[in-house]
């Protein structure tokens, strides 16, 4: 089994981080518009960023699988040392157990807007869109944290 990742598999994690980057400027694009009644905006912002989320999640999974066959490995060590480290790990079990949440809530919004059940959407969104903005700042943070952290012992 070689050990060494193609660039264009390596290349991936920081992809990844500028999708997530990519979704929460959308998110928070969206949350202005519709503030400002500018409902079609909003709607393609929206589906802007789930679009993103998607392409997010292919490159994600495909990461994974490309490192798992290339290494044997199932995913990069986090090396920070200190109190980081538990910072780290806190940081990362919220943004798995919420992310897992985001492609339900975000379809759901989706569907009740599409169907302009406006209180449905409204009751969706209100637990989907702050979920679905931590989830793609902390994968943000993830990333640095994970893969150019130089930082000393906290």
């Amino acid at each position: 089994m070689p050990d060494e990742l193609p660039d264009w598999i390596a290349a991936l994690p920081a992809i990844n981080a500028a999708l997530n980057s990519l979704a929460t400027l959308c998110l928070a694009a969206a949350f202005i518009a519709i503030k400002k009644k500018r409902v079609h905006l909003h709607r393609n912002l929206m589906l802007t960023a789930f679009g993103i989320s998607i392409a997010f999640l292919a490159c994600y999974l495909t990461y994974h699988e490309g490192l798992r066959q290339y290494t044997g490995e199932a995913g990069r060590a986090f090396t920070g040392q200190g109190i980081i480290r538990p910072i780290y790990f806190t940081i990362l079990i919220s943004h798995i157990i919420l992310a897992v949440t985001v492609p339900v809530l975000a379809i759901a919004a989706i569907y009740q807007a599409w169907r302009k059940n406006w209180s449905a959407h409204k009751s969706v969104v209100k637990y989907a869109f702050p979920v679905w903005m931590y989830v793609s700042v902390t994968g943000v943070v993830i990333y640095f944290m994970l893969y150019h952290w130089v930082g000393p012992a906290l």
